[in-house]
């Protein structure tokens, strides 16, 4: 499910069954150097938590991303995270993100780091065959805490 409306409506009626949310966390760089890489791999984690959101559509609320900058404080984002989706009636949160810094601080929740592979210049099979790979990467992470309930 996705963060719409329409989606909400059926998440309302349906909310026992969907326990987990999915939030990509988007470093957004502006330094000109960096941009490409940052735009690079923004667009690999949307890829990739679209195509998780699709393969578990009636177990998984997927919100829109958390994009942030380099000079912000992520320790005060993480403790602010934390605080508000402590709140929401999901049992598992799941972060999603590409910049390994994530790791290191505490979040209420799952941090999922992934390495950014560059899609941009490959063609829809091959892209959608990472895409694929990937998620076998992260499943167990899933699965993992869904079988602790």
């Amino acid at each position: 499910m996705n963060w719409t409306a329409q989606d909400m409506d059926t998440y309302l009626q349906q909310k026992e069954y969907i326990d987990t949310l999915i939030v990509p966390l988007l470093k957004v760089e502006t330094v000109p150097g960096n941009m490409k890489t940052s735009a690079s791999s923004s667009e690999f984690l949307m890829h990739l938590t679209t195509f998780i959101e699709t393969q578990f559509k009636g177990r998984m609320m997927l919100m829109p991303p958390f994009a942030y900058t380099q000079s912000m404080d992520l320790t005060e984002l993480a403790a602010t995270l934390s605080r508000d989706f402590a709140a929401a009636p999901f049992k598992h949160v799941f972060f999603l993100t590409t910049d390994v810094t994530w790791t290191s601080l505490k979040l209420d929740g799952e941090v999922i780091w992934l390495p950014s592979i560059p899609l941009e210049s490959m063609d829809p099979q091959l892209r959608k065959t990472i895409i694929e790979d990937q998620l076998r990467q992260v499943l167990p992470r899933f699965t993992e805490k869904w079988s602790e309930q």
